[in-house]
């Protein structure tokens, strides 16, 4: 291969350079940045001679690499100021931009608001449109998504940019606003732990005609801030319960209901999308119980956000069977009853109740078999302080419908 000059490497674009990278033998030359491969190229094919040939001194040399710092330099600033993608969120959308890219990119004069919607990997699209994508869609990264402590369904505005070369959509400079108000303000706010809670005091409506929803709604009432464990053995019907009790609350306006499956079967997860339930973390049955904590606990963590912000998120878990005790209760001890704000309701099932529930709906698998429902049982199923969800005369029915369970058992 002929040696080529400086001038004719820079005017070669990245693809040429890599190939004559990979030519010439380049170690870890997809991860330079364009000034940097030119020198290594230069160094690599021609040495000392390649150096002489451009009419590169000494002090030509040191006023290159002075050159390069200030580049650095200047992208670390960029970077800072822009909030660049960081690439975790880079994959889905384009490739990293490269330094020319860089060097190009033009400031775009507006203002965005519309509806965050999260990508699995943590970074987002404003959706303009919402809840359609459009072609003018925001990018967010995850580093932003991170810092200003981003949910889904959140109504944010702040300045973009326009999109680079390898991109598809323009990315959002900085968060302005988020839900109305200033977004250190909102990032800055009282921690979760740290507002004041009280025990659930309204009551879920949910309406319905299912025997076993009747049940649960006026025998074992949950309300917002709920800690709830739908308990029975294997075959009880809780993934069931589970699931027409998560497509009834759906179905109110003022809930956010997110539903997290671990440990499942893939047919469980299509009959949860059948249902109009889309799951936002799905764990496959086999996977540890360290795995399917975690996913839990990155649920909760987002479920927290949409409370802490004012409005109620019910969680719906199936199921806790598969965790130890101790992450188990802590997922379940997240569920609270924010005074003055919002509330995260927490119902998983389980085999055997958690410890810490507000209200434990026990299945009785026999019942469930023959067919006969509601398959409740009452002797093992209650509410903590249930007056306060459906008042003294519901709180003395449910006690007297308890009362005869236990007599016909015995």
């Amino acid at each position: 291969m002929s040696v080529l000059t400086r001038e004719a490497l820079e005017a070669s674009p990245l693809a040429d350079l890599h190939a004559i990278a990979a030519e010439l033998g380049l170690d870890g030359y997809r991860l330079l940045r364009k000034p940097e491969l030119i020198d290594r190229i230069l160094e690599r094919q021609g040495g000392e001679e390649a150096a002489e040939e451009n009419g590169d001194s000494e002090e030509a040399e040191r006023e290159r690499e002075a050159r390069s710092r200030r580049r650095r330099g200047g992208r670390r600033r960029r970077r800072d100021a822009d909030e660049e993608r960081d690439e975790e969120g880079e994959e889905d959308e384009g490739s990293e931009p490269e330094a020319e890219e860089r060097a190009e990119e033009k400031p775009e004069d507006r203002i965005v608001e519309g509806v965050v919607e999260l990508l699995p990997n943590g970074s987002g699209f404003v959706r303009v449109n919402h809840p359609e994508p459009s072609e003018d869609d925001v990018y967010i990264s995850a580093a932003q998504v991170r810092r200003c402590e981003l949910v889904s369904g959140d109504r944010v505005s702040g300045p973009v940019r326009a999109p680079r070369r390898s991109e598809r959509y323009p990315s959002m400079i900085r968060i302005d606003t988020i839900n109305g108000r200033p977004a250190d303000e909102v990032a800055e706010g009282t921690h979760f732990e740290d507002l004041p809670t009280a025990l659930p005091g309204e009551r879920f409506a949910l309406g319905a005609e299912d025997p076993t929803l009747k049940a649960i709604e006026w025998l074992t009432p949950l309300g917002k801030g709920s800690r709830a464990t739908i308990v029975g053995p294997q075959h009880a019907g809780k993934t069931e319960a589970l699931r027409r009790l998560a497509k009834a609350l759906a179905e109110k306006e003022d809930l956010q209901v997110q539903v997290v499956l671990l440990g499942v079967r893939p047919e469980e997860v299509a009959e949860w999308r059948e249902a109009g339930l889309e799951p936002v973390v799905s764990v496959p049955l086999g996977a540890s119980g360290d795995t399917q904590a975690q996913a839990a606990e990155r649920a909760v963590d987002t479920a927290k956000r949409i409370a802490a912000r004012g409005s109620d998120v019910v969680l719906i878990i199936d199921s806790l069977s598969d965790l130890e005790r101790r992450p188990a209760c802590r997922v379940l001890a997240a569920a609270r009853n924010i005074v003055d704000g919002g509330s995260l309701t927490i119902i998983a099932g389980a085999t055997e109740p958690v410890g810490g529930e507000t209200t434990v709906i026990a299945l009785d698998r026999d019942l469930t078999r023959t067919g006969r429902f509601p398959a409740l049982d009452l002797i093992r199923s209650g509410t903590m302080r249930p007056e306060l969800l459906v008042g003294e005369a519901g709180a003395e029915a449910i006690a007297q419908a308890r009362a005869q369970a236990l007599e016909s058992a015995s």
